[in-house]
């Protein structure tokens, strides 16, 4: 039995059975590792030698959740919301409802492209942004899973296809693995040939927004969880100036040091010298920010310590060998199996970054012996690295939103943010990313 497939699978099957996504990790990576010939005692000492992986990114989510409860006691949600309720009208208006309901998706879609590529913040602007809106999402009916798709997509797309800001990085790490693996590309030919996957993306977002999830669905409005009461603040031109003054200084912080966590503390800086927040709240404010975040953080270190004990039982490249040897010289069923090898690697380790050198290793010289093209192979590794990053329960791509849509308690991560993404973006992803391999 191969480790790695019996982890996730033992991680997602407990994830949909809603055991919480943190003990499902730590479940999964122990029979992982248990399977993989480690032992009981190596594996636990693997795993939580890797949970320092992502303490930089837990702590940089707590941070942040701290800042959007400052915004929120500065008032600007509260302007923010009247004048989105002015839009919106009365109940029967419903072409008003609908031109309001659209500007809120495209705003939402525009900001989370743009935080891949023109202001590559990733997931900084979630807290942020959608929390002080949730009352309007109530207001207008709309379906969250909706907006976690629009996140999703947001996230996701930009990078595999466009080559500036966090997409320069991935088509960077596809372009050098695949170099080091024997086959040197010119990097302009990765958009080319990720073009056909990146429209499975596109074809689903529609789908999800358009199809599945355009019905109203109800939700009751009230305050964030773990922090009842603290999104509240009295608006005065003070406080909005300066609230809006410190999402600026927190954009350009993170832009130059490329670090959320100081970022983060650079706007509670500018909050807290403007006096727009009580100094006698500050601790109590920053506490109910970071239990806010604190579900994405302890995900994020668990899937640090589950990818350490995958990696370690060796079972990774054991997988890929294992497919190698099924192939033959049938190109079909060698796209096929390398796509869902990429799938279930990424869906473990939750990262599209992470997957991609440990299967260019191994796709390259396949790719050639069964006779894909240059475009072909990349289109199969890019588009192996991306299946899984929407979907993965430990994958920031599908934390982030929920992060911020369940600021109230009423977004569940893996029904309403993991099983709609799955379902409309590695789906298309998968079986568009195949016709790619199969016609480039």
């Amino acid at each position: 039995m191969n480790a790695v497939i019996i982890a996730v699978l033992i991680m997602l099957a407990l994830s949909l059975a809603r055991v919480h996504v943190v003990i499902a990790l730590v479940i999964g990576a122990l029979a992982g590792g248990v399977i993989g010939g480690l032992g009981l005692t190596e594996t636990i000492d693997v795993f939580t030698n890797g949970l320092g992986g992502s303490a930089n990114v837990a702590l940089s989510y707590a941070l942040l959740g701290g800042f959007a409860i400052a915004i929120s006691r500065t008032g600007l949600p509260d302007v923010i919301v009247k004048l989105a309720l002015a839009i919106v009208g009365k109940e029967g208006e419903s072409r008003k409802r609908a031109l309001s309901k659209a500007l809120i998706f495209l705003i939402i879609l525009i900001i989370s492209c743009f935080s891949q590529n023109v202001v590559p913040i990733h997931i900084a602007f979630i807290p942020i942004l959608i929390p002080p809106i949730l009352k309007i999402l109530n207001e207008l009916g709309v379906d969250r899973r909706a907006i976690a798709t629009i996140i999703t997509f947001g996230l996701t797309t930009p990078y595999i296809l466009l080559p500036y800001g966090f997409g320069a990085i991935y088509h960077d790490i596809v372009e050098t693995n695949m170099a080091e693996s024997g086959l040197v590309i010119n990097r302009a030919d990765i958009p080319v040939a990720l073009m056909l996957p990146v429209a499975g993306l596109l074809l689903g977002l529609l789908v999800a927004v358009f199809v599945s999830y355009r019905k109203q669905r109800n939700y009751e409005t009230k305050g964030f969880t773990n922090g009842e009461g603290v999104a509240k603040g009295t608006a005065t031109n003070r406080s909005i100036i300066f609230s809006i003054l410190a999402i600026i200084v927190t954009l350009i912080v993170q832009l130059i040091t490329n670090s959320m966590i100081v970022s983060a503390l650079a706007g509670l800086v500018v909050i807290y010298l403007s006096g727009t927040v009580n100094w006698k709240e500050s601790d109590e404010m920053v506490t109910s920010g970071m239990k806010m975040m604190a579900f994405i953080g302890f995900v994020m270190l668990s899937a640090s310590g589950f990818a350490a004990v995958i990696r370690e039982t060796g079972h990774v490249d054991q997988l890929v060998e294992q497919v190698a040897g099924v192939i033959g010289q049938n190109q079909g069923l060698a796209a096929l199996l390398m796509l869902l090898v990429g799938l279930f690697i990424t869906m473990g380790i939750g990262s599209s970054f992470s997957t991609i050198p440990i299967i260019a290793a191994i796709f390259v010289p396949l790719g050639e012996a069964v006779g894909f093209s240059p475009l072909a192979i990349i289109a199969l590794i890019g588009t192996a690295g991306a299946l899984g990053d929407a979907g993965a329960p430990a994958s920031d791509s599908t934390l982030g939103p929920t992060a911020g849509l369940n600021a109230d308690g009423q977004h569940d991560h893996i029904w309403d943010t993991c099983v709609p993404t799955f379902i409309h973006f590695n789906i298309p992803l998968l079986v568009l990313g195949w016709i790619a391999a199969m016609v480039l």
